[in-house]
């Protein structure tokens, strides 16, 4: 376990230190949940609203459209052209496959409506 030394402001301290009181953990016990709560807060996935969807859709077709039409033979020069690259080390065909089934199963399951 790692050890950190840190300054407070002095209101700070004795806000979290009533919260952990709140809760019936040491000061220390709290300011790791509250850390931890934190960073895990940026890997969650966040409901879109409607709107936001719409305005993507919107924005994505704008786009779109902006880019115009390109021919088979104009694409297929491009594809020619691009980078081969290796897949991630960790990226085998098994996980692929265990990826695509699990976004299957996800089709597959009703998700509930998000307000």
């Amino acid at each position: 376990m790692s050890r950190l030394t840190l300054r407070l402001p002095q209101t700070l301290h004795t806000q979290l230190a009533g919260l952990a009181e709140t809760e019936g953990v040491s000061l220390n016990q709290y300011i790791v949940y509250a850390l931890s709560r934190q960073a895990t807060l940026a890997y969650a996935v966040q409901p879109v609203s409607e709107q936001a969807v719409a305005e993507q859709r919107a924005s994505y077709t704008a786009l779109l459209n902006s880019l115009g039409t390109a021919t088979f033979s104009e694409i297929e020069a491009t594809l020619a052209e691009r980078e081969e690259v290796e897949p991630e080390p960790g990226l085998t065909p098994e996980v692929v496959a265990r990826l695509r089934q699990r976004i299957a199963a996800k089709k597959q399951t009703p998700q509930p409506p998000i307000n």
